[in-house]
């Protein structure tokens, strides 16, 4: 790593570990010695996503959005419900698959495809040696349901309906148009190897325990491919010209249904008898405008694009202002919901 490698990784370390801080500190005074661990496995996990990303994305802020996503978001910080080894392991699988990510370029290039298999061996070591020892740091109710799915695009309703017997897979809002078009990246690049580690990752979280291994643990590896995709296409929002107009409304036009489908289950929610179902109802209107948000920041690039304006400071504005209010609000909506 060059020199100005090192400043941005401090620089990054600092902002992780700071909004952390503001997340947890008016906590510190009645968390445990293991729950303590919840604020560093966060930064951990966030900074190991952000270094992981550098080999594939070259902007800083797209990489330091990619750790946010993962330390700071439904999945990790819905992890704290359990014990906090397990957030733990969660927050060392990007580190796992840097030495496979930075593996061509060294002398371990020959093998470096083998070593993408080091995350999925220490999350089976995590298990089979908590079984030993008689420790279950999982409940064994913990799987994905089909309830779940809903978290998909409306993470924080699930948090707050059921955060003890759900699991958050979600991402949060405006982040989802950046996934469109890193995956429209992803398949053009024909990226086989990440494809296939967020497939397997996938299939075992869906399949059930494997290796007295739970669900839950397997769907860190698609969450980790993920957030870096997200990295990826922030960074494609950030340079789109004139031909990639189709991914820009292709990722608009996510946003706005995932917008339109909030608003139809709030309406449900209103119509419950004796108000029961406001609570729900104002979540689905706030998730609603979250992607009201994301697809008007989405179409003003599309016009920036159209007019094939570069005014890269405005790009990265929209997209950083935009990413950054999303990632602030939901992670302290999570944090008051896991720890409350």
């Amino acid at each position: 790593m060059r020199r100005y490698g090192y400043g941005k990784f401090i620089l990054a370390a600092v902002v992780f570990a700071g909004f952390a801080a503001y997340l947890f500190w008016r906590r510190f005074g009645g968390m445990s010695r293991w729950e303590l661990l919840l604020p560093v496995n966060v930064c951990t996990a966030a900074l190991g996503c952000y270094v992981l990303s550098r080999r594939w994305v070259s902007s800083f802020p797209g990489s330091l959005f990619a750790g946010a996503i993962y330390g700071f978001g439904p999945f990790m910080l819905g992890l704290g419900k359990f014990h906090p080894t397990t957030g733990f392991l969660a927050a060392s699988i990007p580190w796992l698959f840097c030495p496979a990510a930075f593996g061509g370029k060294t002398k371990w290039r020959r093998n470096a495809g083998l070593l993408a298999i080091l995350p999925f061996v220490a999350i089976v070591a995590f298990f089979q040696a908590a079984e030993r020892c008689h420790f279950f740091p999982v409940h064994a109710g913990a799987r994905l349901c089909s309830d779940d799915l809903v978290g998909l695009f409306a993470p924080l309703v699930m948090a707050d309906y059921d955060i003890l017997n759900t699991t958050t897979v979600g991402f949060y809002h405006i982040p989802i148009a950046a996934l469109v078009v890193g995956f429209a990246m992803l398949l053009a690049a024909k990226r086989l190897g990440i494809i296939s580690l967020f497939a397997v990752g996938v299939v075992l979280g869906c399949w059930g325990r494997i290796f007295e291994v739970s669900s839950v643990m397997w769907l860190s590896i698609p969450v980790v491919c993920c957030s870096v995709v997200i990295g990826a296409g922030i960074q494609g929002l950030s340079l789109a010209g004139p031909a990639d107009r189709k991914w820009l409304l292709a990722a608009a036009f996510v946003q706005a249904g995932f917008a339109i489908a909030a608003l139809f289950l709030a309406t449900k929610y209103f119509q419950v008898v004796l108000g029961l179902g406001d609570k729900y109802a104002r979540l689905f209107v706030q998730t609603a405008e979250m992607y009201i948000l994301g697809g008007v920041s989405v179409m003003i690039l599309f016009f920036i694009a159209r007019g094939k304006l570069r005014v890269r400071a405005v790009r990265w504005a929209i997209l950083c202002l935009s990413i950054a209010v999303d990632i602030f609000l939901g992670a302290r909506f999570m944090i008051a919901h896991v720890l409350s």
